[in-house]
């Protein structure tokens, strides 16, 4: 299912949009747009990722051999919530 919306852009993205589609580098600005969300999509998880690994090497630092917290979050960690 997909939506359809409205956007304003900045001329020059609009002109580089349709140079990827001249060049057959994509199929329409609507595919631009959205492999753009898409990446910005899976940088927010990276993003968010890192975080829960960075919180729990800090624990990890304090006790090395305590990795059950770190298998219980991953473990529970939904991939697809942004959808």
């Amino acid at each position: 299912m997909s939506k359809q919306i409205t956007v304003r852009l900045p001329d020059e993205l609009v002109e580089f949009m349709d140079r990827l589609v001249d060049d057959n580098k994509a199929s329409s600005r609507a595919s631009v747009v959205a492999r753009a969300m898409e990446r910005e999509r899976r940088r927010e998880l990276a993003e968010r990722d890192a975080a829960i690994l960075e919180a729990h090497s800090l624990a990890a630092r304090e006790d090395p051999d305590d990795l059950d917290g770190l298998a219980v979050t991953a473990g529970g960690t939904v991939l697809t919530d942004l959808d």
